[in-house]
């Protein structure tokens, strides 16, 4: 009977030892990263203020809605130093890439409001979008690139 106490033992502790080495603990992430769109949720603006007659400056997005690959909402730029632009924009997110697109109307002091578009593929950093854009206002074609902080 005593071995049998023993054996039983025995058995028990290399049982209880297995499971102790076999455990093993995974986690993986399953949504975006912090380089992803949750990211872009704020306010995003530039600091370059001196635009040249073929370029836009003062860029700001504000952006309000996202899901796990886009992101969208309002859009401000001033472009030859007098176009006032302000529409929407919205972007699909693809690994560190943005495609984006804005649309929105042109405003300035002699000229009468007009529609415009910009479009682009934006660049994500560590804490800044770089924005290379290109598109069509009432003062004819603009494109240049842009750097956007979160403010």
């Amino acid at each position: 009977m005593k071995h049998i106490v023993t054996l039983s033992v025995s058995i028990l502790m290399a049982v209880a030892a297995a499971g102790c080495l076999g455990f093993e603990h995974k986690s993986t992430v399953t949504g975006p990263s912090a380089s992803g769109v949750n990211a872009l949720v704020g306010n995003w603006t530039s600091s370059n203020i001196i635009p040249s007659a073929s370029s836009c400056t003062d860029f700001k997005w504000n952006v309000t809605e996202q899901t796990a690959n886009s992101a969208s909402g309002a859009f401000s730029a001033t472009c030859a130093n007098a176009l006032k632009l302000a529409g929407t924009a919205q972007g699909t997110l693809n690994g560190s890439l943005v495609n984006w697109t804005a649309q929105g109307t042109a405003t300035a002091a002699s000229l009468v409001s007009c529609d415009i578009s910009l479009t682009g593929t934006a660049e994500l950093g560590a804490d800044s979008i770089r924005v290379p854009y290109s598109g069509k206002t009432c003062l004819g074609e603009v494109n240049g690139v842009e750097v956007l902080r979160k403010r």
